[in-house]
């Protein structure tokens, strides 16, 4: 992978028609759509992957965390490496890895192989195209609306859940869980060829202002040494409070809403009674949700205090989470559908204000230390994926863990409210 070109082409001239920034956008929400569909697939493995091979839930569990794990400590870097190489070679390349590993999930055979093939090459992909990706996108190409605009990208990867659970759900119960992997190879495939040809990592490779920008923005040299920077860039925000603030509410996000909810729901659901396509419908609908609710946040963090936001968010979904176990059961019902209404407002509101209050304190390095931030919300939710798992096998019960995960969302939101502001000179 060699540098991308850095001749910035003359200053724009006046544009019909919609910015290109727009253009962009539309790219990258369907390379994070097509990447966020995959980790739907891992509370979906589940019981097939027991029924046929008799493996543990805590084993196949900790390829789901190891996928998780690795999303996260790849982020930071994935952010360096499109700093040196450009956006859309490192979006097409993760979303060949992220092919391949749902092609060599299908002719697994033992749990190491599931943790090799959708842990380990799932984990790699989908991080370089996780909240980062989105935060690149903002930065580079976007003055005004940065966050209305994160939580449009952001909402992505939600929906991608949301559009293909239903799916992938049906094809694992009625057909086979293989093909429904062989489905998402396809879509990854489909995004490989949407994005080649439409994204652009810098608005001056199209002649064009950054959206909302008086002046024109020349593209910035290759950075070198991308993992050299990336440590950089960890050691110096680790020197400060709100680094380390911002990581631990995070990891909470991440343990609350990948770590339990896309891994553990569906599963638990089953243990009470209700049918696999059911379940996955109800998480279907928490995606519809949370479309409106991360794009209205991304709204409300351009007019609001991200903080007080992020102690809202928080404190209501542990409220959410302490009240699902009494509402699980075999069939569906009107507060059952309230909370999921309600989970899915709050799931990736998170992200908008988060990625508001790291760019007021880190500036240029925004996208690298949301990457590290990141890490901390996949380590979260690689921690309760197998947590969850080791809870369902100790007790026979999820319900330990959503009283633990409501427990951890009322410290957050405690902690949120102490995050200072940079002063503004």
């Amino acid at each position: 992978m060699t540098p991308e070109a850095t001749e910035t082409p003359a200053p724009p001239r006046p544009r019909r028609g919609p910015h290109r920034a727009w253009v962009v956008v539309a790219a990258a929400w369907l390379t994070i759509v097509a990447a966020g569909a995959f980790s739907t697939m891992s509370g979906l493995l589940v019981e097939p992957l027991r029924a046929e091979f008799g493996w543990s839930t805590s084993s196949i569990g900790l390829a789901a965390s190891v996928s998780m794990v690795l999303n996260g400590v790849v982020a930071p870097f994935s952010a360096a490496l499109m700093d040196r190489y450009g956006m859309r070679r490192v979006a097409v390349a993760a979303l060949a890895v992220l092919g391949a590993g749902a092609g060599l999930t299908t002719v697994v055979g033992a749990p190491w192989q599931l943790v090799l093939a959708w842990g380990v090459l799932t984990g790699l992909g989908a991080g370089a195209l996780a909240t980062v990706f989105a935060a690149q996108v903002v930065q580079r190409w976007f003055v005004a609306r940065r966050g209305l605009v994160t939580g449009v990208l952001t909402s992505a990867g939600v929906l991608g859940q949301f559009a293909f659970l239903p799916v992938l759900s049906w094809i694992t119960e009625h057909a086979a869980w293989r093909a429904a992997l062989a489905v998402l190879a396809g879509a990854a495939l489909v995004a490989m060829a949407v994005t080649g040809l439409l994204l652009r990592g810098h608005p001056a490779e199209a002649g064009v202002r950054p959206y909302g920008a008086r002046d024109f923005v020349p593209k910035p040299e290759p950075a070198p040494g991308a993992a050299a920077r990336t440590v950089r860039v960890l050691l110096k925000a680790a020197r400060t409070g709100p680094f380390w603030l911002l990581s631990g509410t995070f990891a909470v996000c991440g343990a609350t809403t990948n770590g339990i909810m896309w891994t553990h729901f569906t599963p638990a659901a089953h243990d009470h009674g209700m049918a696999a396509t059911a379940a996955s419908s109800l998480l279907a609908l928490v995606g519809v949700f949370n479309v409106a609710g991360t794009i209205f946040s991304g709204w409300l963090t351009d007019r609001l205090d991200p903080r007080r936001l992020l102690a809202a968010y928080y404190a209501l979904r542990g409220l959410s989470l302490l009240t699902l176990p009494l509402l699980l059961g075999p069939a569906v019902h009107g507060s059952l559908i309230a909370f999921v209404v309600l989970f899915g407002l709050l799931d990736v509101a998170t992200v908008p204000p988060t990625l508001a209050l790291i760019r007021e304190h880190y500036g240029p390095d925004a996208a690298i230390v949301f990457g590290w931030v990141s890490a901390a919300h996949q380590a979260g939710a690689g921690l309760m994926a197998v947590s969850g798992g080791a809870i369902r096998d100790l007790f026979g019960t999820y319900d330990p863990m959503w009283v633990a995960s409501g427990a951890l969302c009322a410290v957050a939101a405690l902690v949120a409210m102490v995050v200072r502001r940079p002063r503004v000179s």
